[in-house]
């Protein structure tokens, strides 16, 4: 159960790119905390310095300013390093719809450059993110790798196209590969501002502020939330998994299924808030419903997510309350 037992040698090198956003700068908090080096490659288009302002006086801990679009800026930051956990990457199906060739260039070309550099520096393990959009118009739950079906944005095909180079660069290039299909995360350092934000963070702000949320659509759809915390665990352990297993891609999730307005209405009873939600017009490109099969990780990864929905949210709700003053 969770990541404190996964065990690397003492002088591991880590490289997290995008390591100032939500995701990447709580795995480079983990990471530090037992005692690893860690780089970050972060070109602050998305993430955020103060993400990362925490881990300035720690020695272990080197911030580079740098695009995943440039090549030699990749090769310069995966010099001498152990594992890359590739988080960098422009996010939201929507944008990604009104931004095509941008998604393009930083989703496919930056996470190329990735995998080229750590070929060429060695990389032991390549870990990347990918995504539960993958999974395309396939009505079938729960979502299993294996079965796709057509996809909906530009976002979800960056994300699938990044699964086929890194099947290839394990298979041609003998470099271990492990795409991490996450399902909707949320948690702590989750931006909730902003016309893209995710929806939980962005509900939780909104009614913290008393401020009325739209949801998009009829709140009838569903998904599979996933706490931060098995997120890290998923991550950690596919840099300690069998190369027998590399150049796969799995489902990150915790195995359940939360409606959005059932949702909804448990963050206004936690928060003590009586308002009611403004229904808005569905978003194209969104998947209705998301429930992951996460078996083939348990088998193959020996990831075990210790976070339910309740767990997690529970902390999410704490830390936006402290960080918001609430």
């Amino acid at each position: 159960m969770g990541y404190e037992n996964v065990k690397f040698a003492e002088d591991a090198v880590f490289l997290v790119t995008g390591g100032a956003g939500f995701i990447g700068s709580n795995l480079v908090e983990a990471l530090l905390k037992k005692g690893h080096t860690v780089r970050v490659l972060d070109d602050l288009s998305q993430g955020k310095q103060s993400n990362v302002d925490m881990f300035l006086d720690n020695v272990n801990y080197t911030f580079i300013k740098g695009d995943i679009r440039d090549i030699d800026r990749c090769l310069s930051a995966t010099k001498g390093v152990d594992f890359v956990l590739h988080q960098a990457a422009w996010g939201s199906v929507p944008r990604s719809i009104e931004m095509p060739l941008l998604y393009e260039e930083i989703n496919i070309r930056g996470t190329l450059n990735m995998l080229e550099a750590s070929r060429q520096n060695g990389v032991k393990k390549f870990v990347y993110a990918s995504s539960s959009s993958v999974y395309g118009d396939e009505p079938t739950l729960p979502k299993k790798e294996g079965r796709e079906g057509n996809l909906l944005s530009p976002y979800a095909l960056t994300k699938a196209t990044n699964e086929e180079y890194a099947k290839l660069y394990t298979k041609l290039y003998g470099l271990d590969t492990y795409g991490l299909r996450y399902f909707n995360v949320y948690g702590r350092r989750q931006d909730p501002d902003g016309a893209y934000a995710a929806v939980l963070p962005k509900f939780i702000k909104q009614l913290l502020d008393d401020e009325q949320p739209t949801i998009n659509g009829d709140g009838k759809q569903s998904r599979d939330f996933t706490y931060i915390e098995n997120v890290i665990e998923a991550n950690l352990k596919a840099c300690a998994a069998s190369s027998e297993v590399a150049g796969n891609a799995f489902n990150i999730a915790y195995g359940g299924r939360e409606f959005l307005i059932d949702v909804y209405h448990s963050l206004t009873k936690a928060l003590g808030k009586d308002i009611e939600p403004i229904f808005g017009s569905d978003r194209a490109g969104d998947i209705k419903h998301s429930n992951a099969d996460i078996s083939k990780a348990n088998k193959m990864l020996g990831y075990d997510p210790d976070y339910s929905f309740e767990k997690g949210i529970e902390e999410a709700i704490e830390w936006y309350r402290n960080e918001y003053n609430e």
